[in-house]
């Protein structure tokens, strides 16, 4: 224990060394919650549909009834370039079909693939909806029919969604990026604590010293480690801070990251370290350079991102939620959104997750008995 714990010191001594490349793996953990946020409050601006919306109303004069009611729900007629994106254009024998009880037509213009202008546009769309569901009963009125006649069937829409759990979906976005913090944060010390310093000729000289192989390969496996929780840690007390300041209200969500969570994340993305660890030590072993074992490993951790992607999106078939990275991530979902935690599921994909983390390090440490491993041939 002695010779790990001063392995696992030497190998964090000569990461602090090279302060680049350590914050190189760090940025994303520090950088990644503050650019989600900036997203979101830019998403959240284009989705808000103002107070008051201002429209440009051709041939308002006639239908003033129409143009009225619109004003009293916060649609007015205006001028300038904001009001021309939605023109509402009422046809000349408006008021002749609505006199004669007849279909009168309005024409709404407007570029629906502008997103910050959809939900103005269904805004208005209700409305014009609304006010033409009230003169069709209106008419039946007049002719003696109640207007329950045609609407036969009475739709009452109970939601069970709570703020809390409203805001779980944004939350699982940020679950995803979480996770794969720690993927990012230990790659780097990975690379050199592997390959690269098989390019500087140490790992040889490292197997030479009194120590076993497995010792070598638990030291690196904890430094690496303890990199990829620091990432963790990090995002999530900046998460905490910044996902403060979003204004998640205007669209009815509330997202809040307590202390719970933060210590759930944390006891979750252990055996995840581990695993991403081994995997990512086990990989720039098997590659002959510093440069390949870069490019190895882009390829690998697009594994663990689209099973992280899934489980955030819902997308992901039941057999995944007993698998690594997506079985804690649900897990940690449910716990978001106030559900009960599926302790099985998260048992068993953690207990995976260990498996596949001692497996890869069994694997590692048989490798470096092989020359070709340590000399890179």
């Amino acid at each position: 224990m002695k010779m790990i714990l001063a392995m696992v010191r030497k190998e964090l001594v000569d990461a602090a060394r090279d302060k680049r490349s350590v914050m190189a793996g760090l940025y994303y953990a520090i950088g990644t919650p503050l650019l989600m946020c900036g997203m979101f409050m830019v998403l959240i601006g284009q989705l808000s549909s103002p107070e008051d919306l201002n429209i440009n109303i051709n041939n308002a004069d006639n239908a003033p009834d129409l143009v009225r009611y619109l004003s009293n729900n916060g649609i007015n007629h205006g001028e300038g370039e904001d009001a021309n994106k939605i023109t509402l254009t009422i046809s000349d024998d408006y008021a002749t079909n609505m006199a004669k009880a007849k279909q009168a037509e309005v024409l709404l213009i407007a570029d629906n693939s502008d997103e910050k202008l959809q939900k103005s546009i269904r805004r208005l769309e209700r409305q014009l909806q609304t006010y033409s569901a009230e003169m069709g009963s209106i008419r039946l009125i007049a002719r003696g029919i109640n207007p329950r006649i045609t609407q036969p069937l009475k739709i009452n829409v109970e939601d069970q969604a709570t703020p809390d759990s409203k805001g779980g979906m944004i939350l699982g976005i940020a679950i995803f990026t979480m996770m794969y913090s720690v993927f990012i944060s230990g790659m780097n010390l990975a690379i050199d604590t592997s390959a690269g310093e098989r390019e500087r000729n140490s790992l040889a000289l490292l197997l030479s010293h009194p120590m076993s192989t497995r010792q070598l390969v638990i030291s690196k496996i904890i430094a690496v480690s303890c990199f990829a929780l620091l990432g963790l840690i990090l995002i999530l007390l900046v998460s905490k801070v910044a996902y403060a300041f979003v204004p998640w209200q205007e669209i009815g969500f509330t997202v809040n990251i307590t202390q719970d969570f933060m210590g759930l994340m944390f006891i979750v993305g252990i055996p995840v370290a581990l695993m991403a660890a081994t995997l990512q030590l086990y990989v720039s072993f098997m590659a002959k350079t510093f440069k390949e074992a870069q490019s190895y490993l882009t390829m690998v951790l697009f594994v663990p991102l689209a099973l992280s992607i899934a489980a955030s999106y819902n997308i992901a078939p039941d057999v995944l939620q007993w698998l690594p990275v997506s079985g804690q991530q649900q897990a940690l979902m449910d716990f978001i959104k106030g559900r009960e935690i599926p302790m099985l599921q998260l048992i068993i994909s953690s207990i995976t997750t260990l498996i596949i983390a001692i497996a890869l390090a069994a694997g590692l440490e048989k490798s470096l008995k092989s020359e070709k491993v340590v000399f890179g041939l």
